[in-house]
């Protein structure tokens, strides 16, 4: 028996950023705000992190609300309509619940139902797998518009006496739209995990713990901070090397290099070892806006690009790495 073949859909044959959004958090906390309970200082805190002050949002503001924000800003500056837009890809750490998905909600919000919409758990990984995921989405032909989110409000889930990450945390949110293109825009995605440092950083107990305790302490993010801070400065330098040479570019091609915004001294150490020049735009985002994990690298573009509106269609090497631990890196012409 015959059988009829397959419709099979075909997208674009390349893809590109084709803008950015940006939302942080409306209030402004200094080091001094928060050393205390760490028993800590402003000058430790920029020694070991390079923060300064970061943002965080105010208690009637979630991390949705910074999503849409942000969202909107993509679509409008991508001159697209709502309708068009295929699947709403959000990268979170922060849900209020567990289920049903962020994505689902942004994606009503922002007027782009009923496209696909679901969240990526990558942690600081999270934007950088979205790129990944909505590059395949347009090139496949799942989708013709996709727009890719980083939203967190950390600050939920940050211990004020917590001394081994809650003071670098922030919250903010970033988005981009991706859509066809007439030549590559997105190079080849570097990614993988390693789990055997799942523990390494993440939240200090389970749920079911939580549910249990009879003071009903949420879970909250906690660190390794000597293993996090050797695997990324070793091991995500190599990833990002890779990501150049598979891209069959070096790091003079660059416009700018957008790193995850997790330590000052880690961004600093990455671009040594990549030999980057100082022609290259370096994103510090984290000096004023702090670690907002998965919203980190698109928060930082979104920065560079506004300080530096002449590099738009320069290539930007962006990588994402944090609890898994999970990582991931590509090059991308910046809109």
């Amino acid at each position: 028996m015959t059988q009829p073949a397959l419709r099979q859909s075909v997208g674009s044959p390349f893809t590109r950023i084709l803008a950015v959004g940006a939302a942080r958090g409306d209030l402004v906390v200094t080091n001094d705000d928060i050393a205390g309970p760490i028993d800590s200082s402003d000058e430790w805190i920029r020694q070991r992190t390079g923060v300064i002050t970061r943002t965080r949002a105010s208690q009637t503001l979630s991390a949705a609300d910074l999503a849409t924000a942000a969202a909107t800003e993509a679509i409008t500056k991508a001159g697209i309509s709502p309708s068009e837009v295929g699947a709403v890809i959000i990268a979170t750490i922060s849900n209020t619940v567990q289920t049903p998905s962020m994505a689902a909600l942004v994606a009503d919000r922002i007027g782009a139902t009923p496209a696909a919409a679901y969240d990526i758990s990558a942690a600081c990984a999270g934007f950088c797998y979205g790129i990944a995921q909505a590059d395949a989405l347009v090139r496949s032909g799942a989708a013709r518009y996709v727009v890719v989110v980083g939203a967190e409000k950390l600050s939920d889930i940050a211990k004020p006496t917590d001394r081994t990450i809650s003071f670098l945390l922030g919250d903010g949110a970033g988005a981009v739209v991706i859509g066809p293109a007439d030549e590559p825009g997105i190079s080849s995605t570097v990614w993988g995990s390693d789990g055997g440092k799942w523990d390494s950083v993440g939240m200090d107990r389970p749920l079911r713990e939580a549910f249990d305790d009879p003071e009903g302490e949420y879970p909250t993010l906690r660190q390794d901070g000597q293993t996090v801070f050797r695997w990324a400065v070793w091991e995500m330098a190599k990833v990002a090397q890779q990501a150049l040479d598979d891209a069959g570019i070096t790091s003079s091609d660059l416009a700018a290099f957008i790193p995850h915004q997790a330590n000052m001294r880690i961004i600093n150490e990455f671009a040594k070892q990549l030999a980057v020049p100082e022609s290259v735009v370096i994103a510090r985002d984290i000096e004023t806006t702090g670690n907002t994990s998965a919203a980190s690298v698109p928060l930082a573009m979104h920065r560079v690009l506004e300080e530096h509106p002449e590099l738009s269609g320069g290539y930007a090497l962006i990588i994402g790495f944090g609890a898994g631990l999970v990582y991931a890196a590509q090059i991308v012409r910046l809109p």
